[in-house]
């Protein structure tokens, strides 16, 4: 079985630098795609190839907010299938229910721990829905 590709859209250079290191050196993973602003987003995210299997989205972009990104990745039938996972610090009570109800597949704080993202990440590779907030 081939890996599986990661795209992970955002503008925070740490948060990055944490990601890849969680999915290269922690986990073994090559096939992962960063942007690092949501500008041309729609745009960037038809062009993939291959097609991500797993969508990371910090909410908090601009021009484009992570919300507003969600809704290209479900106009586009492609993608219908495709888990999207928001990362955000905010992470109360209502904002994690607003995510549910907007249709993410799930949530992770930030920052990412080393300890259980390795978990986390098998769990949604393997289908589910995951909502860490601790």
């Amino acid at each position: 079985m081939s890996q599986p590709f990661f795209l992970y859209v955002e503008n925070d250079e740490l948060s990055r630098e944490v990601m890849h290191a969680l999915l290269t050196r922690g986990l073994g993973y090559n096939t992962l795609k960063f942007l690092e602003t949501s500008q041309r987003f729609e745009e960037e995210l038809g062009q993939l190839d291959p097609k991500p299997d797993v969508i990371f989205l910090d909410i908090h972009m601009e021009p484009i907010d992570g919300f507003e990104m969600l809704e290209m990745i479900h106009r586009n039938p492609a993608y219908e299938s495709t888990p999207v996972i928001a990362l955000t610090a905010s992470v109360m009570n209502e904002e994690v229910r607003k995510l549910r109800e907007v249709g993410f597949d799930g949530v992770i704080a930030k920052p990412l721990d080393y300890d259980t993202f390795p978990r986390i990440l098998a769990r949604i590779l393997e289908g589910e829905q995951v909502w860490k907030t601790k």
